[in-house]
């Protein structure tokens, strides 16, 4: 019980933002235990990916495999349950994705370790794990210990951890045989279908100018858009928008929507809920507008303007131009 283990999450040959915040996050926890931590890389001719990982892991464990090619939580399943095993990690952390959530609740009754998924902050306190989630709806923070075990396994909440930079420090790489034998098949990969993007897309975007069903309507959104134009950004918005077919799906923030890290994030009549602050806090500067002052964005906002937005947009337009 040595080191902390990083389940990588990748696709289409390109690593997943999440392992590279779970990455972070293990470094503390290991630092603060005095472990070490490894990322985890299955697949199947992932050297390049193995090699750009040792820039942000001391160490990482590769199980190369042709059935390991595509993700498949059973397959997954049988080759970290044995890694598990022989390594003995007092905690694997895996993200709390459609990927991690697929695999780590079976994982965690073959190994029979505790689970604890979503968390947004992990510690060790006593010799016992410490996990705080988020519940309500992001309006109250829940710390939880958990049972004592000789193995924990946690989910990770997207864009909670800030990864660091790559580090010129190079990492090892430990290769090992994959305990897979003979073919599965109970659960097959098919295709991968990427969703089409129409217009712009918000996730390349350095200003965002993001508004929710605060506005009132959707006779504001022309205004708004304008202003975001002027600001060399795009529009997006939260779930209850699209819901209500004021804007397109490929424009919503959140969890059933896309996670966003622009340099500046406008919430302009936007609550909070912590399915649209999950996917929008990594921001570098986030400014929410909001009438009601107890509204939740403000937790997470660094500048936070209490008033009617149409009071603010004309202020903000004419800023925009002065700036031009």
């Amino acid at each position: 019980m040595s080191e902390i283990f990083v389940l990588v999450e990748h696709r289409q040959d390109k690593i997943r933002d999440i392992t590279y915040e779970m990455l972070q996050a293990a470094e503390k926890l290991a630092s603060q235990k005095g472990l070490s931590s490894t990322a985890v890389l299955l697949g199947h001719h992932v050297k390049n990916l193995a090699e750009e990982l040792t820039s942000r892991a001391s160490k990482v464990l590769v199980v190369e495999d042709a059935q390991l090619e595509h993700f498949n939580s059973i397959l997954y399943q049988k080759v970290l349950s044995s890694i598990i095993l022989r390594y003995q990690p007092l905690l694997t952390l895996i993200g709390h994705t459609a990927f991690g959530m697929d695999l780590a609740p079976s994982l965690s009754v073959e190994m029979g370790f505790p689970l604890v998924t979503d968390c947004i902050g992990l510690s060790f306190e006593e010799n016992r794990l410490k996990a705080v989630r988020s519940i309500y709806g992001g309006k109250v923070n829940a710390n939880l210990f958990v049972r004592g075990s000789k193995g924990y396994i946690a989910t990770l909440r997207p864009g909670v951890f800030s990864p660091r930079p790559p580090s010129e420090k190079k990492g090892g790489i430990a290769m090992e045989s994959s305990p897979l034998q003979g073919t599965m098949d109970v659960k097959k990969f098919i295709e991968y279908i990427e969703a089409p993007i129409t217009g712009e897309d918000i996730t390349q975007a350095e200003v965002i100018v993001s508004v929710g069903q605060g506005i009132g309507g959707p006779e504001h959104i022309p205004m708004i858009e304008e202003v975001a134009k002027s600001l060399g950004g795009v529009i997006a918005c939260s779930r209850p928008v699209v819901d209500r077919n004021w804007l397109p799906k490929e424009r919503q923030v959140g969890i059933s929507g896309k996670t966003v890290k622009p340099k500046i994030y406008i919430a302009i009549g936007i609550s909070g809920a912590f399915q649209h602050v999950t996917a929008m806090q990594g921001s570098e500067t986030i400014i929410a507008i909001n009438k009601d002052p107890r509204a939740p964005i403000f937790g997470v906002a660094d500048y936070g303007i209490v008033d009617d937005f149409q009071n603010v947009i004309p202020v903000l337009k004419e800023k925009a131009k002065g700036m031009k």
